[in-house]
Order: structure tokens, then sequence, then C-alpha cells
């Protein structure tokens, strides 16, 4: 069910912040009951830190979008975040910028016999990413990622000083 309703708010708010000149990263619901909060993740399409008025602007458009929606208006505490620097990665494009980077995987279902580990990842290879993790290269398909997220270390820590996302 909260995975439909992320889907729904999604598509929903999708092309009004792509028209602001943000890029989606992802929505997800939190907690639960009257305290569930959806948290809408967005990021600059140029590039550039996102500020508190970004955050404030992005809320503006979505709350807009929401409320107008009798199923989803005032059931969740709207929160408007950037991704930071150890991010979720949600897209494929997230894995070929990241390219290098350690990350935090766990899979729906294991692959060679593994559901969660940590990996530089090395490469995008069609729908697949490969890791390295333990000395050994390990494939596995985008679709079969539930969660994951990039692990600080002073390697990214130097790419987000920098200002590149990537080297």
């Amino acid at each position: 069910m909260s995975k439909d309703v992320e889907r729904k708010v999604a598509d929903l708010i999708a092309d009004g912040i792509a028209a602001m000149g943000y890029e989606l990263v992802r929505v997800r619901i939190m907690g639960g009951g009257k305290h569930a909060a959806l948290q809408i993740m967005a990021e600059r399409k140029d590039g550039s830190g996102m500020t508190v008025e970004d955050c404030a602007a992005i809320s503006r458009q979505a709350s807009e979008k929401i409320e107008a929606d009798p199923a989803l208006a005032e059931r969740y505490a709207l929160e408007v975040s950037s991704p930071g620097i150890d991010r979720p990665l949600v897209r494929m494009k997230d894995y070929e910028r990241y390219k290098g980077h350690v990350a935090k995987i766990e899979l729906d279902a294991p692959v060679e016999g593994r559901k969660k580990f940590e990996g530089k990842i090395a490469r995008v290879a069609g729908d697949a990413i490969v890791f390295e993790a333990d000395k050994e290269s390990l494939s596995v398909p985008f679709a079969a990622i539930e969660k994951a997220k990039l692990i600080m270390t002073d390697e990214l820590l130097k790419a987000a000083m920098s200002g590149k996302a990537s080297h």
C-alpha cells in the first residue's frame, strides 16, 4: 500500500518540480498512523547544492498537488530534503554517477547467497550493477536492489567538498 502511495505522489509532483529546475530522487513514507511523514527527496538539476529556500519551494509545489487529492490530503506530514553526501541510490544513473564509491546494499532476494553487503560500485552493465566486494565482483540486477546508499568515506567526502559527484 505505501509503495502505491509513494508512486502516486511521485507521479503527482515530478513534472512540477522538474519545471522548477529540480529532479525527484525519491518519495518515501516514514512511520505510520497519525504520525506518518511523507519524505520527498530532490536535488537541483544543475548539480549545485540544495538550500532551505529550494526545499521550501518544492514543499509549496508538492503541498499544492498533494492537498488537491482527497486520498492524500492531511494524511501525512510533508518533509522535503536533499539526498546529502551519504545519499540513497535509487536510480540507475545514481550508480553511474557514483562509480568508484562504496555502497551498502540490501537485496530483495539473495544473489550468490547474499542479501546484504558493502561494495565499491565498479560499473553499470546493462540493467545490472557490478560491485567489487571481498576481492571479487558481484553483478546484481538493478531490479533486485531493495535499498542502497553510499557509505561515507574519505574519497566521497573529498569528492563532495571539491564539488565533484564522482571522479
